[in-house]
């Protein structure tokens, strides 16, 4: 049973869970149902589950040529194959259904695309290109707007607001992991940009300009009904702190500045999503 729950990478499924929880309160406009809100989040947590379970079961080949992930259930030998390939299909679709059946159809859809597009493009592309980032950052980026419409039942402006910020986010966050890991990527043939651009300040420019464009999201984010000031004084300390960060990589550009950006990213989000539970409370 470990290696079961292990390979549904469960503190990846804490920070989706964070994430959707504050589409969730986002899309509540003080309304907050708390039975509907426990349905959404088990669904969506089924759902992340389920994805990473397969995702582990496409990448067990790739997962043995590299050191930091050669010890998971699949390529270590604990686990065979196929009952990865079952237990993540269980959970995928239990967590489907329930989004179907007890919370929103639309937070179901979104679902199965975050599954799909993760599963069938990113996937594949991490051997291919260092497009796969960005191409990643699109399913990366669903569970807060399938937070938000479990709560109103449509895609609306600040759920796309807040997708588009972890869309943005996830930039400076997985470049810093494969600048970090960059000899391990480069012997699973993971071809993220800090492995196939030898110039890490391009990666750094990278980072730095997607931190920039944190703040003009989180303006936009804003001005909508949902948030106010108290919202926007944490998202903008926490965007500064990552523009800091990643200004300090572009200016010297070492594995401890790459270090530097992943504890920034690691501490922006759950304050993101802090403050956003905290203008709601005091509304």
């Amino acid at each position: 049973m470990r290696e079961l729950i292990q390979l549904t990478k469960p503190t990846i499924t804490l920070w989706i869970l964070l994430t959707g929880a504050t589409g969730f309160i986002t899309g509540s406009r003080g309304q907050l149902d708390g039975w509907k809100l426990l349905a959404a989040l088990v669904g969506l947590g089924l759902m992340a589950s389920g994805t990473a379970a397969l995702n582990q079961w496409l990448e067990r080949d790739v997962d043995k040529l590299m050191r930091r992930t050669a010890g998971r259930p699949l390529p270590a030998g604990r686990l065979q194959p196929w009952l990865a390939v079952t237990w993540g299909l269980f959970l995928a679709g239990l967590g489907f259904w329930m989004l179907l059946a007890l919370s929103r159809p639309m937070a179901a859809y979104l679902g199965l695309f975050t599954l799909a597009s993760y599963l069938l493009i990113y996937t594949p592309l991490k051997r291919r290109t260092p497009w796969s980032t960005t191409a990643g950052a699109v399913p990366g980026a669903m569970p807060p707007l399938i937070g938000y419409t479990s709560a109103t039942g449509s895609i609306g402006w600040e759920g796309v607001l807040l997708a588009l910020v972890l869309f943005l986010w996830q930039f400076p966050h997985f470049h810093s992991i494969a600048w970090i890991y960059r000899e391990d990527y480069a012997r699973g043939g993971i071809r993220m940009k800090p492995v196939v651009v030898r110039d890490l300040r391009v990666t750094a420019r990278e980072m730095l300009v997607t931190s920039l464009l944190l703040v003009p999201a989180s303006l936009l984010l804003a001005a909508q009904p949902a948030l106010d000031w108290i919202y926007l004084a944490g998202a903008l300390g926490g965007a500064g702190l990552m523009i800091w960060a990643s200004w300090s990589a572009l200016c010297s550009p070492t594995r401890q500045r790459a270090k530097r950006v992943l504890v920034a990213s690691l501490v922006y989000l759950p304050v993101f999503c802090a403050f956003v539970g905290l203008d709601w409370w005091l509304r």
